[in-house]
């Protein structure tokens, strides 16, 4: 484990050093006001083939989205209290479950942010 460990620090050690030489070999990484064009070039894109979606069934998928998370935190708490209080062996499916959980959020969280930011 310690040898591990040492490998790491080593590897990120490395890292650390070498990044900047070379950037610096490079010129300097990016060109100053490119970042901006590229931002801007997004924002010029027409919207050609763009799927759009009614803002009520948006809210309807959200809605479903959300209730199949809260049941899943539910089943998640209750698998985590059936073990810590009765001792059941339920470590698998409340690892499973939790993984779920987390899976759903996020794509709950990055849906609700790719159609409504910045609240259209």
């Amino acid at each position: 484990m310690r040898r591990l460990a040492c490998m790491l620090a080593l590897m990120l050690g490395w890292m650390l050093v070498a990044t900047p030489a070379v950037l610096a070999a490079n010129g300097g990484g990016a060109a100053p006001g490119s970042s901006i064009q590229i931002l801007q070039s997004f924002g010029n894109q027409d919207e050609g083939g763009v799927l759009d979606i009614p803002v009520k069934r948006r809210h309807e998928v959200l809605f479903w989205m959300g209730l199949a998370l809260l049941v899943l935190v539910l089943a998640t708490g209750g698998l985590g209290i059936a073990m810590g209080v009765f001792g059941k062996e339920v470590f698998v499916w409340h690892m499973l479950l939790a993984g779920l959980t987390m899976t759903l959020a996020v794509a709950h969280a990055i849906v609700s942010l790719v159609w409504f930011w910045p609240y259209k």
